[in-house]
């Protein structure tokens, strides 16, 4: 019997396959090599659970045996047994560059246990879950701040619901545009994407969810976020029910149509990054503010309002530029399909310099708040931003084309939680 023999490079994109790969998996070799990853081969949780350990064994054991399922192009199981080896350009003595993965089918049921872990995982996954802490963390430093401010400015049950509701509504939005993303084409073009972090969560792909379900997963969440808003809106200051309504309407709008037809917002040089700044930003920290405020917000003075637009500003940068270096790798296949955002429009090298632009207009407005506040202590957080940014910048600059790029995607993510909680701490003990 033909053996499958396949190589990919550290990411998994497919670099070759033989005449076997072909006649076990029903691929031909012009539909996968240096478009597909090698995941496309397995089922999604057995990717979630299994892959990494695989591959792990392989670099510290030189090889790696074993027995699985994996699936072919008509969505068919294979028994197989598999053995997964390190590849290197110029011998082991110079970096790995990838895996070879031989598989030969066997007459025999090969059962793969999925572990509980990995079912939570695999839904983790689907919703992007890791996420949210764009929109979760900015809630807390609201409430934060009205700490600092005074005492009992705050209800805590209305705290604890906002952070519900909002946290359904940005798991929606996240299943939303991956569905968009799906059926426009644009997951299908994409193959240059990092994995956790650009190109959406692939989960249609994987198998781990049908495109259907994707929807209906999408709206069910809608209706939990609505559910924990409607609370909000019961538990609030009569006075504030109104302002609540039409900053989450807008919101909601924003989101949705980030990538929904037919305005998709994505498409529209810039407007995509200027509703995403305005949801994770001022609107998010100003929703807040009148969902858990004890009081008439409005007639509480200017102060509060503006304190809480300007608290917003620096997190709703942050946020927009991790949605910028996300679009780095994806600009390729992303012009193909229309997603005319800000690195489409500009390029990579000129982008360099609109993520170098909201780096520090976040430090500075973030500096002005501190200062506005009277929080000296908080100005501190601002260093973090200008410290660690300007480390990130200098890895973008040099690495805005290449893959090495990664790391300033994760550490873009880190500095917007490391601002936030120091915020918070800040805020709390000044």
């Amino acid at each position: 019997m033909k053996k499958s023999t396949i190589t990919c490079d550290m990411e998994g994109v497919i670099e070759t396959m033989n005449e076997g790969a072909e006649e076990i998996f029903g691929y031909r070799k012009e539909e996968l090599i240096g478009k597909k990853r090698v995941s496309i081969f397995s089922p999604g949780e057995i990717v979630l659970q299994n892959v990494a350990n695989w591959l792990e064994t392989a670099v510290k054991k030189g090889v790696y045996e074993g027995e699985t399922v994996f699936i072919n192009k008509n969505k068919e199981e294979i028994n197989a047994k598999i053995k997964i080896t390190p590849t290197f350009k110029n011998g082991r003595d110079n970096p790995q560059t990838g895996y070879c993965g031989v598989t030969q089918v066997i007459d025999k049921e090969v059962n793969v246990k999925i572990s509980n872990s990995t079912k939570i995982i695999k839904w983790l996954a689907i919703t992007r879950m890791p996420f949210t802490s764009a929109s979760i963390l900015p809630i807390l430093v609201t409430a934060a701040y009205f700490a600092y401010i005074g005492d009992n400015l705050f209800s805590v049950p209305s705290l604890v619901l906002t952070v519900l509701g909002i946290l359904f509504a940005h798991l929606s939005i996240n299943v939303f545009n991956d569905y968009f993303d799906y059926v426009d084409g644009t997951d299908e073009e994409n193959t240059k994407y990092f994995q956790q972090l650009s190109g959406g969560s692939r989960a249609v792909e994987l198998g781990l969810i049908s495109i259907k379900n994707t929807k209906k997963l999408a709206i069910l969440l809608c209706i939990a976020s609505l559910f924990f808003g409607s609370l909000v809106i019961y538990n609030s200051s009569s006075a504030n029910i109104i302002s609540i309504f039409i900053i989450a309407k807008i919101a909601l709008f924003l989101g949705y149509y980030y990538t929904a037809p037919p305005l998709r917002f994505i498409s529209r040089r810039g407007l995509g990054e200027l509703s995403i700044f305005l949801t994770f930003g001022p609107l998010l920290t100003l929703g807040t503010a009148f969902a858990i405020f004890q009081g008439d917000l409005l007639n509480s003075g200017y102060n509060h309002l503006l304190n809480c637009i300007l608290l917003g500003i620096p997190m709703g940068l942050l946020t927009t530029n991790i949605l910028l270096i996300n679009q780095f790798p994806d600009s390729e296949s992303d012009a193909r399909t229309g997603k005319n955002h800000l690195v489409v429009t500009f390029g990579k090298k000129n982008s360099r310099w609109i993520y170098f632009t909201i780096l520090l207009l976040s430090a500075l407005t973030s500096i002005y708040f501190a200062v506005e506040i009277g929080s000296y202590l908080s100005i501190l957080s601002s260093l973090i931003i200008l410290i660690y940014g300007f480390t990130i910048f200098y890895n973008i600059y040099k690495n805005y084309n290449k893959r090495s790029l990664v790391a300033s995607n994760w550490s873009t993510i880190y500095i917007h939680t490391a601002f936030c909680i120091t915020l918070i701490l800040f805020l709390l003990i000044s």
